[in-house]
């Protein structure tokens, strides 16, 4: 049955709301009278995979942590479970491939985002001591996080949960409504909204992903191999596989990820340095 997608910035009290939305699901479904008994609920996450926080800290670790958790859901979701997955899911990218593994099994999914000021995000994180992220890394997963879009059909539905309002509750009828009885909810004002598009958005996000992808042909075609590649545009660096990269591979990779950001389009100083996250993310 539905997959979960627990979405927000570090320390956003994610996993507290994971836990909640699975009793509320045991309890509701213990009283139910039809075949949705017999659905289990189930969280996948970090925790449950024993991620650690620090497999944040580099490119590499994070895309076998990205591996992790896609192979876990892969296998788990399914008709007869309510999957929860509690983890960061910050890169709109991820969430796409989330939503592409809910679709391949036919089921429904929705995005449940814990929006928290930063700063208070922060103080929590502090309070954490040892059990929270470190401060370096807890900074740079801020600047990287991307929040949630309603107006594309991978964030959608989407529930919104104002973490630093003392009785902010869970939307659990509604969440029960889109996942279990397949009833969407209401568009809003805000769902209607489209991000503004830079004017020369479009063609700065084709030349930006070509030089990237040049480059990474270029460093192949030396034959020294190489564990990375500096590209243009970005500080992040490609981290490269144990194998040459295809043209072929390389402009399938692309082409998805224009195809992603034209449905949903981020600034263009930032395209060089997502198309590397999302690279090393797939790759």
């Amino acid at each position: 049955m539905p997959l979960i997608m627990m979405t927000g910035l570090p320390s956003s009290g994610k996993s507290t709301r994971a836990a909640e939305l699975r009793q509320l699901f045991e309890e509701r479904l213990a009283l139910s009278e039809n075949q949705h008994r017999k659905l289990s609920v189930q969280i996948v996450g970090d925790d449950t995979l024993g991620i650690l926080h620090n497999a944040y800290a580099t490119a590499g670790d994070e895309k076998n942590a990205r591996g992790q958790l896609l192979s876990a859901i892969e296998r788990l979701v399914s008709r007869e479970c309510i999957l929860i997955a509690d983890a960061p899911n910050y890169i709109k990218g991820l969430r796409y491939q989330l939503y592409c593994v809910a679709r391949e099994v036919n089921t429904t999914q929705c995005v449940v985002h814990c929006a928290i000021p930063i700063a208070e995000a922060r103080r929590i994180n502090e309070s954490r001591g040892n059990e929270g992220y470190e401060p370096t890394l807890f900074e740079e997963l801020v600047m990287r996080y991307e929040e949630p879009n309603p107006a594309v059909r991978w964030d959608s539905p989407l529930f919104t949960v104002i973490q630093h309002e003392p009785d902010e509750k869970l939307p659990f009828d509604k969440i029960w409504d889109a996942l279990i009885e397949r009833r969407a909810p209401q568009p809003t004002f805000s769902t209607a909204v489209k991000p503004a598009i830079e004017a020369n958005y479009f063609s700065e996000l084709d030349r930006v992903t070509q030089e990237i992808i040049n480059a990474i042909l270029e460093s192949q075609r030396s034959g020294v191999p190489m564990s990375h590649v500096v590209v243009p545009g970005t500080k992040e660096k490609v981290q490269m596989p144990s194998r040459n990269l295809t043209l072929s591979e390389l402009r399938r990779m692309r082409m998805q990820f224009t195809k992603l950001n034209r449905h949903m389009p981020s600034q263009i100083n930032r395209i060089a340095e997502l198309f590397v996250n999302y690279l090393n993310i797939n790759l």
